[in-house]
Order: structure tokens, then sequence, then C-alpha cells
């Protein structure tokens, strides 16, 4: 207003308003097309980098990006898309892109296929450990597919011939990149797997981008990989590089050179291993012939060996000892048995009638049925009786009686 001084703004209070402006009409997140420029990876974790095209750039950060940025292989002139938001960073007044995802141009869908198919093949099982086949130890035949011409086989076959020259390795060349390299491939691991030629398969390849990988990101590989009853070694691309195969394949090699070292050990490990082996076993052999040495010794010493007989004559001498014992037990329990019976006849003896009969008494018996007499109204006048007596009977007859 006329006559008010003009407000005096600090160089924070303007860069303060501006972000404030800016965040406020730009609050949306958007992708953003460019090719990367002054790219810096900072060893706190975040990744600067300016985005430009033709006319114009941007600042750009990628806060905690560093190790996706490594495995998208970033560099100078790269073109990306990317996703985020426009924001001021107030200390400089510059307005800059916070990006939060980056792709390499072009290939988001290739990005989008990938994951879709992993999540498809994942939940069908394919990925999980306990259908992943074990890889040989020392497997005697080994069968490659890849193209013949690629640095891929040869860091291959040096490593190869470096650790086990004798092995015998068997090439099935395939496109590795471009159209119909996914189903060459796969006829290879079929062919394989057909003449039951190896003993493991290893598919392989260099690096490269997405497109150049993506023969190994098909469907139809992964299913052939998955149906090989020969274990499957992928060593695809570059370590921070992934693909289905690896997630398929029986074991998942960073690096042909990987692969390599992963499907034989060195030559001279087995040796050391076989000597070591060897080793053992002659020691243990050692002491198993000093233990049967000394056991000999001992049975040399034995007394069944010094005096054989003695053996026979101890168990002789323990037979008459329990004859004797039994005899006497026969003896002892006869005695006993006799003993037990005087008594038993003594009582018997005792309570015969017969005895009772010796000291004058009789037994009356009716003569008509035999019925012993016990009182003088078990008869009647007239009644035939007989007495048995100590010797002898007689034939009486009742002539009267005295009721009791």
């Amino acid at each position: 207003m006329p006559g008010q001084a003009p407000k005096i703004w600090k160089v924070s209070e303007l860069n303060s308003e501006v972000k404030a402006f800016i965040e406020a009409n730009f609050a949306y997140s958007l992708w953003l097309e460019g090719e990367i420029s002054g790219l810096t990876i900072h060893s706190s974790g975040h990744v600067y980098f300016s985005l430009k095209d033709r006319n114009s750039q941007i600042r750009a950060t990628f806060f905690n990006g560093a190790a996706e940025a490594r495995r998208l292989r970033l560099q100078q002139g790269g073109m990306v898309e990317a996703f985020g938001r426009i924001s001021v960073y107030q200390p400089r007044g510059e307005y800059q892109f916070n990006a939060v995802r980056i792709r390499p141009k072009g290939v988001g869908d290739l990005h989008l296929k990938f994951e879709e198919l992993k999540a498809k093949l994942q939940k069908e099982g394919l990925f999980d450990q306990s259908r992943k086949k074990p890889i040989p130890v020392l497997p005697l035949r080994i069968g490659v597919v890849t193209s013949p011409d690629g640095a891929a086989i040869r860091d291959f076959l040096e490593v190869i011939n470096h650790r086990f020259p004798n092995l015998h390795i068997r090439i099935y060349p395939a496109a590795v990149q471009g159209a119909g390299a996914e189903v060459q491939i796969a006829d290879g691991i079929r062919f394989f797997n057909e003449n039951k030629f190896p003993d493991v398969i290893v598919i392989t390849r260099g690096g490269g981008s997405i497109e150049d990988l993506w023969a190994f990101n098909e469907e139809t590989l992964a299913r052939t990989i998955a149906d090989s009853a020969i274990p499957v070694i992928s060593a695809v691309g570059h370590e921070v590089d992934f693909t289905i195969a690896d997630f398929v394949a029986d074991m998942r090699a960073p690096t042909p050179t990987a692969a390599a070292e992963a499907v034989i050990a060195r030559e001279d490990e087995f040796l050391a291993t076989i000597s070591d082996f060897k080793r053992r076993s002659e020691m243990a052999l050692r002491l198993n012939l000093e233990k049967r040495r000394y056991t000999l010794s001992e049975l040399k010493t034995s007394r069944i060996f010094s005096d054989p007989l003695s053996i026979i004559r101890d168990k002789q001498q323990t037979l008459d000892d329990l004859t004797g014992r039994l005899a006497d037990s026969i003896e002892d329990t006869l005695s006993a048995r006799k003993n037990s019976l005087d008594i038993l006849s003594a009582k018997i003896a005792a309570l015969s009638p017969f005895n009772v009969l010796e000291r004058g008494y009789s037994i009356l018996q009716k003569k008509a049925d035999g019925a012993v007499v016990g009182n003088s109204g078990d008869v009647s006048p007239g009644d035939k009786l007989i007495a048995i007596l100590a010797k002898g009977r007689l034939d009486l007859a009742v002539s009267g009686k005295n009721e009791p």
C-alpha cells in the first residue's frame, strides 16, 4: 500500500513459500520420463541424479534406492521412467523430483508380466524347495544349453577344464536372446532328457537388459525345467539378475562361472578328500587289527587253550555234584512222605471200628436189609439181627426191647 514500506523477505522465507506452493499444487504422484545425468550413488544409500530431455532437466532423488539402482544397473545416459512427486529442496531453493520407483524405459510391461508369471508359478508350487532335485557331487557328464559363440560358454568351460579336465561335456546350441529363444532352450532340455546323456543340465548366458534375458522368463521354458527328470542349473546374467528360470531350476548360479564352480569341485579337492578317506580307512583297519591281535592273545593264554580237558572235567564234576544233590533230595522227600503216611495210617487205625470191636463191642445189623441198629427204636420184637464181633458173627432174634 502507498506509504507503507515494502516487506523485505528472507531467502529461507521465500523458499519456504515456494516449497509450500509447489507441493500444494503438485500434491499428486506422476510418472516422469528422462535420460539419467550426473548419477551419484551415495554411501548413505540414497541416489542423486538429474533427468533430462532435449530441452530441459530436473534434479531428482531416489532415497534408499542404492540397492535397486545397482540391480537395475542405472548408468549415465540411461533412459528411465520414474514414479514420484515434485518437491523443493529449501536450503538451495531448487525444485526436484523425488522418485519412489524407477524402471528402465519401455520395460514396464515386461516387469508386470514377470511378476504375474512369478506369482502364478509360485502358487502352483514350481518354486518349492521340496520338489527340487539334488545336484550330483561328481557328475561325469554335463549337458549345457547355450549359445556356442557366447562368452558364457567360454567362461564355463575354462573353469571346468581348470578344475576337472576329464569330464564329458556336450553342448546343445540354442539362441539365448530374441523371439523363439525360449523354445530352443526348452528343446535342448528335452533333448538331454530323451537321450539321458548328462547327469546334470546347465542353461546359461551372460548378462543383459531385461529384454535380453526375457527368453528365460517365458512360461514355456519354466515348465520344461520343472518337468526335467535331470537336475537343472540356471546360470543366467549377472549376480543381480533374476529370471523365472532361476526360481524353477534345481539350483540357481549367479553367473556362468559360478555354475561351473557349483557343478564340479576342483580335482585337487576331490583327490584330497579321497586321500583323507584312504588315511582314515587305513587307520581304522590298523585299529581293528590291533584289537583282533589283542583278543587272540587273550584267547591263547586262556584256560580253554592251555588245558581244554579241564573244562570237561569241571562240567563232569558239576554234573556229579548235581546228581548227588538230586539223589539226596529225592531220599529226603520220600522219607518225609513216609513219615506223613505213617502218621495218617495211625490216625486212620485209631478211628477204625474194628479196633473198637477188639475191645468187646459189636455191630448190630438188620438181617433183612443190613441196616445198622443204633437204638432199640430201630427194631421190633421178632426182627432177625446179625451181630458182627471182632471175630465172627452171630444170628440173633429180638424177643423184647426196652424203650430208652
